[in-house]
């Protein structure tokens, strides 16, 4: 699903986004498909453009290499690689041609509460690729399959007991791909372990950066102190809460800066800035450049 949002009764280009939708005949909330049936799609092309899916995508490269780019960080990915891109990122594939692996796409809601909390599917901080290696990369290997295998059995079983199935097994590969027993790449952030008053902050981040940038406001809603937040933020994301939260407006401005053609006075506005001057100042402030030095930039470069 594409949508526009109008202004002045014209469409404003801005980032593609695009819904879940299940293929004919197939249960509604994942798919499990091969890399050669994600090229014979008649819309595969529009792949290679910048789009935001409200879905979860969770690829293993079997052979070949394969660029994927994701908020802005390109990566390559080559044979045992395992890519997680999350809902609301903004993603694209670079050339499909000669790179074979298996691709699941799933809303969050199709697994259960626990396995989802237990696999932080909602950690949109965490890194999207990852390298299981020896004994982890078999198990990875083998619940895809085995995914894959029963995806593929439509009519096997009564569609109930096949979703439940389908649903057990997508828990085990959520729960292995997000605990593959090696090291993260150079993707992760910094930090020790993740705990829950960062993921409350991260959450609350995550629903209102548009409204308050302010480490208080959080705190009040969340009934920490600041300095519980910046701690807690610090031990697990490795920057304090004031930098977590700019550096997340700050990648919503250059979404929106690159992959739309809104005023910045119009990106300043939806993203709760007073004004195009105050965000400019903060977008400046943070990255090094202006807000429209950034998109000729960006645009002049993928160009």
């Amino acid at each position: 699903m594409v949508k526009k949002r109008q202004e002045g009764g014209e469409p404003v280009p801005e980032i593609r986004e695009v819904a879940f939708s299940a293929p004919a005949g197939r249960p509604a909330g994942v798919e499990v498909l091969t890399l050669a049936e994600l090229r014979a799609r008649a819309d595969a092309c529009r792949l290679s453009t910048p789009h935001r899916p409200g879905f979860h995508h969770l690829l293993l490269l079997d052979r070949g290499r394969l660029v994927h780019s994701v908020d802005f960080r390109e990566h390559v990915l080559a044979p045992g690689d395992l890519l997680w891109s999350r809902p609301g990122q903004v993603q694209h594939f670079g050339d499909l041609t000669g790179a074979e692996g298996r691709l699941v796409l799933f809303e969050a809601g199709f697994l259960d509460p626990a396995t989802a909390a237990a696999a932080r599917i909602e950690d949109w901080y965490g890194p999207p690729v990852r390298h299981p290696e020896g004994a982890a990369a078999r198990g990875v290997a083998e619940a895809l399959r085995q995914l894959h295998t029963e995806f593929g059995a439509l009519g096997g079983l009564p569609l109930e007991i096949h979703l439940d199935v389908l649903r057990h097994l997508l828990a085990v590969l959520v729960l292995r791909a997000a605990h593959p027993g090696g090291a993260p790449g150079e993707e992760s952030g910094g930090g020790g372990a993740v705990n829950a008053t960062y993921l409350r902050f991260r959450d609350a981040v995550e629903r209102g950066f548009t409204r308050s940038r302010r480490v208080a406001d959080y705190a009040r809603s969340l009934g920490y102190a600041p300095r519980t937040l910046s701690r807690a933020t610090e031990a697990s994301a490795g920057v304090g809460a004031k930098e977590f939260i700019d550096r997340r407006v700050v990648l919503e401005a250059k979404r929106l800066l690159a992959h739309g053609d809104q005023s910045a006075a119009r990106i300043a506005d939806r993203l709760g800035f007073a004004d195009a001057t105050n965000f400019s100042k903060f977008f400046q402030r943070q990255t090094g450049t202006t807000p429209i030095a950034f998109r000729v930039a960006v645009r002049g470069g993928a160009g």
